[in-house]
């Protein structure tokens, strides 16, 4: 993944928020930028390219997220390039916990420690984008609105599902679907 350039934020934008060091994120009809709390990585797609959104409830995303959930969308390697920060990613690797015995990677920012995204060898050239990360925050209700909810066998009781959503027992790539149609 070359580093590339793109357009100067707009850093008027209420949906481009001034969070943590990156104050820089952009986007445009066609692509968008995704960047780490401290701005030293930044990302770039094309939301063309976007092939699934998902909400993951399994232990390891509540686990490395720190949360009861994770956002998600799903991208093929080609698309995903580094704007920047590339040498300053480092990644963890393990199986023990994924139920299919996979090896997932996941990759963060060294500096600030944001969780850009996660990769499994069960689906090799495909990314999993932390939705947090993207910068314009009109995507995350609009082009990358979660449509599906997996491992909801794991999700808290305290937490409703989300109405219209294709629920999945396990994972959508296999799991049993329990509610939301085909």
């Amino acid at each position: 993944m070359a580093p590339t350039e793109g357009p100067p934020a707009d850093k008027s934008q209420p949906w481009l928020p001034l969070v943590g060091g990156g104050n820089d994120g952009w986007s445009t009809e066609t692509e968008a930028t995704a960047t780490c709390f401290c701005g030293a990585v930044q990302l770039k797609f094309p939301l063309q390219s976007v092939d699934e959104t998902f909400i993951c409830h399994c232990v390891d995303c509540r686990k490395v997220s720190v949360s009861m959930f994770t956002t998600n969308f799903t991208i093929a390697d080609p698309y995903l390039t580094y704007t920047r920060g590339q040498d300053n990613i480092t990644a963890y690797a393990q199986s023990r916990t994924i139920a299919t015995g996979n090896i997932v990677t996941n990759y963060f920012c060294k500096t600030c420690g944001s969780l850009m995204y996660r990769a499994s060898s069960g689906h090799k050239g495909l990314n999993a984008v932390r939705m947090g990360v993207v910068d314009d925050y009109r995507l995350h209700e609009g082009k990358l609105r979660p449509r599906v909810e997996q491992f909801v066998e794991s999700r808290v009781g305290w937490l409703r599902p989300v109405e219209g959503m294709r629920q999945f027992e396990g994972s959508m790539w296999g799991g049993k679907i329990v509610a939301g149609g085909v």
